[in-house]
């Protein structure tokens, strides 16, 4: 039988970041209540893998094992190609435990500055998985490429998103309008993969 998610199910966010939560939500197109981990006081786990894929399938399974409910994870980062693929799935980490992106981002433009690379290349990778209480799992992966751009521009958006121009754009994710940062993220991508997998 294939997984399928019937609308109205209440599904947990496997997240202790409101705002990542919220844009989760939001993709989820109000077919199902959402809880977040944060709310239920769901513990993070260690992310103990080496791929986005690896990390978000861990998360899910951990939240469907907390709430006895179907769980839904993102694992997400930004990768700069002149540094090799870093920060990566170290994306969060890079922020330090008070979650600081201007600190992260001031390290990606330091990282870069010692590389002596012009090259400003970079992608935001999302990766999102499904898990059910009882073990099965369903994972996708999304991509956008992009430039970095220094000094910071846009208070929209979390995370890394006032650095990085989406290619054929000219503002950061951090300038755009929400519906237009949507309809090009790399969440989004994923997001019309899961879509396609389980609701359709």
């Amino acid at each position: 039988m294939p997984l399928t998610l019937p609308a109205g199910l209440t599904l947990v966010a496997a997240t202790h970041n409101p705002g990542k939560a919220r844009e989760l939500a939001a993709l989820l197109e109000g077919r199902f209540t959402v809880l977040s981990a944060g709310e239920l006081n769901i513990p993070e786990p260690e992310e103990t893998e080496t791929t986005f894929v690896g990390n978000a399938l861990l998360k899910a399974r951990h939240a469907a094992q907390h709430s006895g409910r179907v769980s839904l994870a993102d694992d997400s980062g930004l990768s700069v190609t002149a540094l090799g693929g870093s920060p990566g799935i170290y994306s969060a980490r890079w922020a330090g435990p008070g979650k600081d992106f201007t600190l992260a981002m001031d390290k990606v433009e330091e990282r870069l500055i010692e590389t002596a690379s012009d090259d400003r290349g970079a992608w935001f990778t999302c990766a999102l998985a499904v898990a059910w209480p009882d073990g099965p799992g369903v994972v996708v992966e999304g991509r956008v490429d992009g430039q970095l751009t220094f000094p910071p521009r846009g208070d929209k958006g979390f995370g890394y998103d006032p650095i990085f121009i989406p290619d054929g754009h000219g503002q950061t994710f951090g300038e755009m309008e929400q519906t237009l940062k949507d309809s090009l993220s790399h969440r989004t991508h994923a997001f019309e993969l899961l879509k396609a997998a389980l609701f359709d």
